[in-house]
């Protein structure tokens, strides 16, 4: 439970950094952090560890900290690093995914499918689509852990995890805006999935590399453009 919780709280304190909620500068103590957030100290310790490790902050006392100021470089070299971490993962996926985490793969986009034309229909007809936008987004959520699980390499998934530019709620949140303001918004990638599992049933590294490599890219690019 305790890790969990340090789990959420790290979540919560990433995104408030991202956002700016926290401010570059802006000092923060463990116990301060842990009256907002209520929860006890130890869970915003181990965040702040992990935070820190990340550079995201800097220890200015045994209890005390100072959100970092990332320079926009710094985001592009943590970026970089994200997209390579990703490209390798779809290299590995290639060589170790098995039958059934294929087809499971293939179930996934045929559901997210099915929701793309209600979304479709909806929208075209003036209906509300929140809904369905949502469970959209929780199955290619679903797919790009599906695709990690098939890589079959917890150490290269655990950097993956630490190198996000945007933590998960941060880049639901950026996506549902981008969504808001433009119903098409990704899904000019949204084909290559399809490409990508082909590429993985024919065990072909390579390519699986180059498409993930490629939609990882053009997620970031769209995501960050005019955010920062």
């Amino acid at each position: 439970m305790m890790v969990k919780r340090a789990d959420a709280v790290y979540e919560a304190l990433r995104e408030e950094i991202g956002t700016r909620s926290l401010r570059p500068g802006q000092k923060v103590t463990e116990r301060g952090l842990a009256e907002r957030l209520t929860v006890s100290p130890t869970p915003v310790r181990e965040a702040l560890v992990r935070l820190e490790h990340e550079g995201l902050i800097e220890r200015t006392g045994p209890r005390t900290v100072v959100v970092a100021d990332i320079a926009e470089r710094a985001i592009d070299d943590l970026a970089e690093v994200e997209i390579g971490l990703r490209g390798l993962v779809a290299r590995f996926a290639a060589r170790n995914a098995t039958p059934e985490q294929l087809d499971a793969l293939d179930t996934i986009l045929d559901a997210a499918d099915d929701l793309l034309i209600v979304i479709v229909n909806r929208h075209r007809n003036g209906e509300n689509v929140d809904r369905h936008v949502s469970a959209l987004l929780d199955r290619m959520e679903e797919f790009n852990d599906a695709v990690n699980a098939c890589a079959a390499n917890p150490v290269l998934i655990r950097l993956l995890e630490q190198s996000r530019v945007f933590s998960r709620p941060e880049r639901r949140a950026l996506r549902l805006e981008k969504i808001a303001e433009d119903e098409r918004f990704g899904l000019d990638r949204y084909a290559g999935h399809r490409a990508l599992v082909r590429a993985l049933r024919q065990g072909d590294p390579v390519t699986a590399e180059r498409l993930v490599i490629d939609d990882a890219q053009g997620g970031l690019d769209a995501l960050r453009r005019g955010d920062r």
